[in-house]
């Protein structure tokens, strides 16, 4: 396939990369090369090699002029996109950090080891195909129930598809209103309860909050009771719907709060408009956490997709079979390879280093496989066709669904770094909700912006001015009204969330009720097990 350019800004990127590679010549030949601003060649050993350095240089020139030539490529701009995702997967790959022969901070290590950094290399690399994906975190430090997801609680329902907690209060009194959390099924849900020191769920139920939370199930091959064949209508009704049921019952309340992340949050709000198209309203407010609404902007995702893609997943899972875990880790971590791929093969394999204990990417690591139906109908209906948008476009067992039903007071949070969910994505659910709603950007990233708990006093998030019975401005225009704040969102979270708590009343240790007795310790047995 050849791609037509420009004759004319083809001979300028030309002149221009001739002219640097020039000057770049010149400053070698002096000795005036300086340690490119590019973590992978920030070591003093690169300094030291002038070849080494003159490499680094050029590889980095060579890039640029290479994205240059992607961005004035005649071509349409979804073939742009996937052209310039491809240039830089290539380039990535191709630097020279990565191979042993043209990193001298690798090579230094191994004449300071005598030869042992490459042997543990090695080692650390058979290991990983052992496992069958790369080692990002020391995974022996980490166990779910013990050091993870340890926050006090009890599962009081469980089905095929989920397992309900009810975790244990920590204060005299609560608020009247519960609260239940949809993580994302296509993760498990400790990422919200890490360790005490960072986990969302302990901060919330410390404010006062009965929480309950959906521990969805991971499943495999070997099961035979229809989960392999579960659809996105189960994950509503059997899901997000009995849940709040649960919930309402366990509780007392008629209406409760409800809060998603991610994919949860998009079939939290699917979940709330076929509740208000059947007539019900069971929900009091509504937080959506890096949630896609409004699929019309999916970031760098939407390389991935197109009809023949998904006509092609439809043919092989549509029916049933499981979409595994690895190959959707191995898809987000290719996102940002540098970070999570590249880096751990210099580390790992070329140093011979074990990666550090990180709580969060241990999580990364244990991932879910999704049924296969599911997977197809998410994949048509939201990232290809973005039918949620449409009034009535998506269909349930019968009954058309409208998010634009949806009149719930909002409070909806983007990362501004998110690659996944980018936070223009997300503030364009502003648009689809009807009631009073908030949105609120966090920094960092689509998981690192989410969890960063008050205590470590740590990044910034930014607060619009009030839109209650105010037309929703553009994205840029609300960035531009929006105040800067320290710290962490979850303060102004809890403060927005206990004005639509209700009063408090005594805090009541028994958890589950009569109906809904409770079956195990929190964390569960689902969250445990382990894809394959």
């Amino acid at each position: 396939m050849s791609i037509p350019f420009s004759a004319q800004q083809f001979n300028e990127i030309q002149a221009e990369f001739s002219k640097s590679w020039q000057e770049l010549l010149h400053k070698a030949e002096h000795g005036q090369l300086e340690l490119p601003k590019d973590r992978r060649f920030s070591a003093q050993a690169w300094a030291s090699h002038p070849a080494y350095l003159l490499m680094a240089h050029a590889y980095l020139l060579s890039g640029q002029a290479m994205q240059k030539m992607v961005d004035t490529a005649d071509v349409p701009d979804d073939t742009r996109e996937r052209l310039r995702f491809s240039v830089m997967q290539w380039l990535d790959a191709m630097a020279p950090s990565n191979f042993l022969a043209t990193n001298p901070d690798a090579q230094h290590t191994l004449l300071q080891t005598k030869g042992l950094s490459l042997a543990q290399g090695i080692q650390n690399f058979f290991t990983d195909l052992q496992k069958g994906h790369l080692s990002q975190t020391d995974e022996s430090h980490f166990s779910v129930g013990e050091n993870l997801a340890i926050t006090e609680g009890q599962v009081v329902f469980e089905n095929p598809l989920f397992q309900l907690i009810q975790y244990t209060p920590l204060t005299a009194q609560v608020y009247r209103t519960p609260l239940l959390v949809v993580p994302p099924c296509i993760n498990k849900f400790y990422i919200l309860d890490l360790q005490p020191d960072n986990s969302f769920v302990r901060h919330a139920v410390e404010q006062g909050f009965t929480v309950f939370m959906v521990s969805w199930r991971n499943p495999q091959l070997t099961d035979t009771d229809g989960i392999l064949q579960a659809t996105w209508a189960d994950y509503l009704q059997s899901g997000v719907l009995q849940a709040i049921k649960v919930v309402q019952d366990i509780s007392g309340a008629a209406k409760i709060n409800a809060l998603g992340f991610c994919v949860g949050g998009t079939l939290l709000a699917s979940a709330l408009a076929l509740a208000k198209a059947r007539g019900e309203d069971p929900v009091n407010s509504l937080t959506l956490l890096t949630t896609l609404l409004n699929f019309e902007d999916t970031g760098v995702l939407d390389v991935f997709i197109d009809e023949g893609h998904v006509n092609a997943r439809e043919h092989q899972l549509g029916q049933g079979g499981l979409l595994f875990a690895r190959e959707l880790a191995t898809t987000f971590s290719f996102l940002r390879p540098n970070e999570l791929v590249w880096n751990y093969v210099v580390n790992n394999y070329l140093k011979g280093q074990s990666p550090p204990a990180f709580d969060l990417l241990y999580w990364n690591a244990d991932g879910t496989n999704l049924p296969g139906p599911f997977f197809a109908w998410y994949l048509r209906n939201t990232y290809l066709e973005n039918n949620l948008v449409v009034p009535g476009k998506v269909v349930v067992d019968g009954t058309p669904v409208d998010l634009g039903a949806i009149d719930t007071p909002a409070y909806v949070y983007g990362s501004r770094e998110d690659h996944i969910v980018p936070w223009k994505a997300a503030y364009a659910s502003m648009s689809l909700l009807q009631g009073p709603r908030q949105f609120v950007m966090g920094a960092s990233g689509h998981i690192a912006g989410v969890v960063n708990p008050p205590a470590k006093n740590k990044r910034c998030y930014w607060v619009g001015p009030d839109t209650t019975g105010k037309k929703v401005v553009p994205a840029r225009d609300w960035f531009d009204a929006a105040q800067e704040h320290p710290g962490s969102w979850w303060l102004h979270w809890s403060d927005w969330l206990a004005g639509h708590s209700g009063t408090r009343r005594k805090a009541v240790k028994r958890l589950g009720n009569t109906r809904f007795v409770p079956t195990e310790a929190a964390p569960g047995r689902y969250v445990k097990v382990k894809a394959v």
